[in-house]
């Protein structure tokens, strides 16, 4: 009985000692078979725009894969969204960037624009995301202004003259 018992227990430190022995340590980053993309953010938080106005940003990735990566098409959530990309394939370590451009005429309040990124990452579709609120223009103009009526900043007069030629 006490060998039956030893064994047991032998077997099952033993089992407890491969499991440990094929873990990655925690900051290793394994490469994945075939292409992966992986953003460096995946959210840009443009904070406030007065209505009318663009909002550009440059979404970088890299990709982590074996092999070269390729971006087929970007979903938009919305026809305000503008999205450009590294057309050309990108090799495995190397990079390349997804260009986002919202514009917010007939936009206002918090604003949530998805672009889903469509390629042949062994991860499948990515998601990144604009996000800020728009407000009106004559209100961010406003608020610009200091209690004896001159202008802090040029904000509003830019913005007034964007929303005079739409």
């Amino acid at each position: 009985m006490k060998k039956i018992l030893f064994l047991a227990l032998s077997l099952s430190m033993a089992g407890f000692a491969a499991q440990a022995q094929t873990v990655a340590p925690a900051n290793a980053q394994a490469k994945v078979a075939g292409p992966n993309i992986q953003f460096e953010e995946s959210k840009y938080d443009f904070g406030s725009v007065a209505q009318g106005g663009i909002v550009e940003h440059t979404f970088k990735f890299k990709n982590t894969g074996t092999a070269p990566l390729v971006i087929s098409n970007i979903g938009v959530s919305c026809g305000c969204t503008t999205p450009d990309w590294t057309r050309d394939p990108v090799m495995p370590g190397k990079t390349g960037s997804v260009t986002a451009k919202f514009n917010s005429a007939g936009k206002m309040g918090m604003q949530n624009k998805v672009l889903t990124i469509e390629s042949n990452s062994a991860a499948g579709n990515a998601m990144v995301s604009l996000v800020g609120e728009v407000k009106d223009a004559a209100a961010m103009t406003t608020s610009a202004m200091s209690t004896d009526g001159k202008e802090k900043a040029k904000i509003g007069d830019a913005k007034m003259k964007a929303k005079k030629k739409s």
